[in-house]
């Protein structure tokens, strides 16, 4: 609504200055027989015009900024009853703790945020290295996150659907491949989406899924990699306890399918030159072995 205030009284006044403008363009006025003679009537009318003038543009700067201020305290007004969640950014890609009172309901993911329509949701920002700054242009404004910094935005989606995010601050080489998705759902869908979030990864009982779970240890990938209820507890990288689940992977950069995720542990520095993860030494029956294990992880 403030937007539009804005552009309708910016209109206003730009038609009214063109109008003006063209007026004294084409107005005709013969030539003074003296020019520089006082006309008194003619100075009283211009004082008057540039005061009343002069006074509208007061008034309407001074109203713009109460709309602005107004509009401003609807943009950053704080609701207790607010989903609180924690974002960290990484170069490359997106940290999501939703923390709660008890241990046992908080969880991390990476790179996807979702949210239930009609609640305020506060996000917590902070970075693990450079500035970032979240951005998702359908929901909320950009705000920075800062190394040793914690700021805040609030917001809240009326409609179910998917919104892009981005940082919108650079970052480094890889700062255009740094986005992420905010998934609104209905609240009854969203509280059995954190529910099941909740819960630790299953167990595979395949030998193919046993064998890749095994490879998955062995080839270093839990260093760096979380999950839940499993011997990799890695806190470098993004934790893949429901990694299946997601649309994307590496921050929004290739869609989350069996020949994407082959391609990005195969070979991460081809799509995606910097980020910190390494070329891992795979035969192929190893990398088919890894993924079947990692797509059952819903």
């Amino acid at each position: 609504m403030t937007l539009f205030i804005f552009l309708a009284v910016s209109a206003v006044v730009w038609i009214g200055v063109v109008v003006v403008l063209a007026v004294g363009m084409l107005r005709t006025k013969r030539a003074a027989d003296r020019p520089l003679d006082l006309h008194q009537g003619f100075e009283d009318r211009a004082g008057r015009v540039v005061l009343w003038l002069g006074t509208a543009t007061a008034l309407i700067v001074l109203g713009l900024s109460f709309v602005s201020y107004a509009g401003q305290r609807t943009v950053f007004a704080k609701d207790e009853k607010a989903l609180t969640l924690k974002v960290i950014g990484h170069q490359w890609w997106w940290e999501v703790r939703y923390e709660a009172d008890s241990p046992h309901q908080s969880f991390v993911t990476a790179n996807e945020i979702r949210i239930p329509t009609g609640r305020p949701v506060k996000v917590e920002l902070e970075s693990a290295d450079v500035i970032h700054s979240f951005w998702v242009p359908s929901l909320t404004g950009k705000m920075d996150l800062v190394t040793g910094q914690k700021n805040e935005l609030q917001f809240t989606a009326k409609n179910s659907g998917v919104y892009r995010g981005q940082c919108a601050e650079f970052c480094g080489l890889q700062h255009a491949h740094m986005a992420f998705a905010v998934i609104a759902l209905p609240p009854d869908e969203f509280e059995r989406w954190r529910e099941h979030e909740n819960q630790s990864a299953n167990s595979p009982s395949d030998p193919l899924g046993k064998q890749g779970e095994a490879l998955f240890r062995a080839r270093g990938c839990a260093l760096c990699h979380n999950i839940s209820g499993t011997l990799a507890g890695g806190q470098l990288g993004p934790d893949l306890t429901h990694i299946a689940s997601r649309t994307t992977i590496a921050a929004g950069t290739l869609p989350n399918t069996s020949a994407t995720l082959g391609a990005w542990i195969s070979d991460p520095q081809h799509i995606k030159p910097g980020n910190l993860m390494p070329r891992m030494p795979l035969q192929s029956g190893e990398l088919i072995a890894i993924i079947h294990y990692l797509e059952q992880l819903k």
